[in-house]
Parts: C-alpha cells; sequence; structure tokens
C-alpha cells in the first residue's frame, strides 16, 4: 500500500512539473514583446504581426479544407454498399 502512494505522489509532483511548463503568464507575455519590439522596431512590427496573420489564416484554411475532405470521404464510405468495403 506504501509503494502505491508513494508512487500516486511522485505521478503527482511529475504531473505538476509538466503543468508548469505549460503557457506563459501575463508577465512572461510581457517580457517577450519587449524583446520582440527591441529586436525588429516599431517600424518592422505591423509588417510581422500581418505576416504572422496571412500565416494563420492560411493554417486555418488548410485545416478546414481536410477537414472538409475527411468528413466527405466518411460520407463516401457510409454510402457505398458493404460488399464494396469488404472487398
Amino acid at each position: 500500500m506504501l509503494s502505491y502512494v508513494t508512487f500516486e505522489y511522485q505521478m503527482n509532483i511529475e504531473m505538476l512539473q509538466i503543468s508548469l511548463l505549460g503557457m506563459p503568464g501575463g508577465p512572461e507575455l510581457i517580457l517577450i514583446a519587449f524583446v520582440i519590439l527591441l529586436l525588429f522596431g516599431g517600424k518592422k512590427l505591423p509588417e510581422l504581426m500581418k505576416g504572422l496573420g496571412k500565416g494563420i489564416k492560411e493554417f486555418n484554411n488548410a485545416k478546414a479544407n481536410i477537414e472538409t475532405e475527411v468528413k466527405e470521404s466518411m460520407k463516401e464510405i457510409e454510402k457505398a454498399p458493404r460488399s464494396n468495403r469488404e472487398a
């Protein structure tokens, strides 16, 4: 029984350590934004954000296209007679 409790306690500690490596909080985001501002300057920042926005938009469009293709393929498979699916 003691080994199980020790193992469970160890797992909880490991999960806590992993969760601490998660998303950055407020101060970290401010520091990251400040470093980016220093590296690229105020004039280049809008261009960088515009490029980032376009990249995110393209990614979301590609993701939506793939989801649509997968759903259409699933519908085609469901419509096909069972004898065709087994062959």
